[in-house]
This record gives structure tokens, C-alpha cells and sequence, in this order.
């Protein structure tokens, strides 16, 4: 018989890796990446109305709500976890954020108690892995249209892509091999990774849609550059804000994830790879598991 105290753990280790809660030291590095931040203060200044309503699900340390509060008249800043809840009162209050009201709740399970103009929403993972972006936003949009019907609010971001690239990886530390599951900055250059061919989309999203957590694709690849395929770079990019009068948008490339494979395969100019990938948005990294496998062959 399971006792209390395994169910408490069990659930607890489940939200742990599904990412339900980013322990308070990780959100240092968020506020201190200039890529991420910057795009969002961008974004946010050119979404949010004056005088309008903001609801941020997930607010960490407050920050994008602070963002929100310099041009709306009111922002819900809703995180679940109390530590973080209790450090971004504090802060919020020090920045003189007085029109950000913090609220301690499941933003899955929360409602505005009014009609709001933009929700700002970054419970984002590169592959839209581990964390719960698709779930917590497709549980507000069913909420907000029952208590408040449409038109839906605009989500910051507006969308995100997704792109996969056939990669070789030195995995060598020191003449110590480990072929580990790991990130890359993707503004600065990688001269441990070899692109073996150009990275393919492989999802889209528009977070205004209809959201579905189950991601499926399928695939091919022509080598351009000899080497041994035996990793896949995963590229995430959010589109924050699209301003289509201006013909752009502001976006934010997260940080790359390259996933070494089961099984490297020896690769020359013009060979085709075969990729399929299927896995849940917000499942844990290892469920990130493509089948590769060469079906054809270049000249020899």
C-alpha cells in the first residue's frame, strides 16, 4: 500500500520534471540574459495598450509584469510556487510596480475576474519540452471564453517555431567521451558542432489557435558536409509580438538543444536522412527520441 508520504513525493518529483517549478537562483539567469529580457521589454512596450489589462501566467520574479504595469492600468502577475510569489511581491514593491496585483494560484486552474488585453506566458523549454506553455495556455483560453466569452486576449508570444538540424557533436572532454543531452548559445558560434545540413521546421504554432500538445513529424535530409551524424540540434524560436504593418516581428531564439544519438551514422554529401519525431509538448527531455536512419545513398 502506498503511504502519504511516497504519493507527496511522487507528485512532487512529477512536477519537478515536468517543470512546474524553476527554483529561485535558475530565474537569475533569465533576468540576466539580454536576448530573452530585451525581447520581451520590446515586445511588451508595443503589445500592451495604455491604460489597458494584463494578466502574466507564471510571473517568476515579476519582471514581464513590471514591463506590463509602465503602460497598462492593471496587471495579474499569477505564479503558483510561494518562494517565488513571495520574492516577486518584494521586488515589485521596490520597483514601485504598484498597479501589479501578485496572485498565489495554479495559472492552469486561474481566471481574470475581468476581460484583459494581452497575456504574457513564458513557461517556455527549447522543444517546447518539460515545461507547461501548451497546456496553461490552451486551460486559460477554455476559462477566460466560459467566464468571459471571446474575443481571446493577445498572447505574448504570438507563436513559436521549431527547426531540427543534423549535427556532428565532439562529445570529447578531456579524453573523456560523454554523450549527453546539452544547450547552446545560439547567438555565438559553435566550433564543436558541425551542421552536417540546413536545419528543416518541423512545428508552428499560433498560440491564438487552437493548441495541441501532441508535436509529430516526418522528414528528410541531404547531407552537405562529410562527417558522423550523431546528434540533432533542436532550435526554438518565439515570436513575441508580429507587427505586420511593419513587415517584421520580435523574437526570441532560445537556447539551442543538441541530443546525442543512440546510433551515429557516417555521412557524405548527398546522402538522405530520414527524421521523425514524435513526442508531447511539456514531456520530460528524454521523451525527445528521434528515429534517424539514412534511405539513401550519394554516389560513391
Amino acid at each position: 500500500m502506498t503511504t502519504q508520504y511516497e504519493e507527496t513525493t511522487a507528485a512532487r518529483r512529477h512536477e519537478l520534471e515536468l517543470g512546474q517549478f524553476i527554483p529561485l537562483h535558475y530565474h537569475f539567469n533569465m533576468l540576466n540574459d539580454v536576448h530573452r529580457t530585451g525581447a520581451f521589454e520590446e515586445a511588451i512596450d508595443l503589445v500592451v495598450p495604455e491604460g489597458g489589462r494584463v494578466v502574466e501566467l507564471g510571473g517568476g520574479t515579476g519582471i514581464l509584469s513590471f514591463f506590463a504595469g509602465r503602460r497598462a492600468a492593471h496587471v495579474w502577475c499569477v505564479e503558483r510556487n510561494p518562494e517565488l510569489a513571495t520574492v516577486a511581491t518584494q521586488l515589485l514593491e521596490e520597483n514601485g510596480a504598484d498597479n501589479v496585483e501578485l496572485v498565489l494560484a495554479d495559472a492552469a486552474l486561474w481566471t481574470p475576474p475581468e476581460p484583459v488585453d494581452v497575456v504574457v506566458c513564458e513557461m517556455l523549454h527549447v522543444g517546447l519540452l518539460r515545461e507547461k506553455q501548451i497546456q496553461v495556455l490552451a486551460a486559460f483560453a477554455e476559462n477566460y471564453f466560459e467566464r468571459h466569452g471571446g474575443p481571446l486576449p493577445r498572447f505574448v508570444p504570438e507563436a513559436t517555431v521549431q527547426a531540427v538540424q543534423p549535427v556532428e557533436q565532439d562529445y570529447d572532454f578531456h579524453g573523456y567521451v560523454a554523450s549527453t543531452p546539452f544547450f547552446q548559445d545560439g547567438n555565438v558560434e559553435q566550433p564543436r558542432t558541425l551542421g552536417l545540413a540546413d536545419p528543416s521546421v518541423y512545428h508552428e504554432l499560433l498560440y491564438e489557435n487552437e493548441l495541441t500538445e501532441r508535436i509529430c513529424w516526418d522528414g528528410t535530409f541531404t547531407i552537405a558536409e562529410r562527417g558522423n551524424l550523431n546528434a540533432l540540434r533542436v532550435i526554438t524560436k518565439n515570436l513575441l509580438a508580429i507587427l505586420p504593418q511593419e513587415g517584421r516581428s520580435v523574437d526570441w531564439l532560445m537556447n539551442y538543444l543538441v541530443v546525442p544519438l543512440a546510433h551515429p551514422i557516417n555521412v557524405q554529401p548527398g546522402d538522405t536522412i530520414h527524421v521523425s519525431i514524435d513526442y508531447d509538448a511539456g514531456a520530460p527531455l528524454a521523451s525527445f527520441a528521434p528515429d534517424v536512419k539514412r534511405v539513401g545513398f550519394a554516389p560513391r
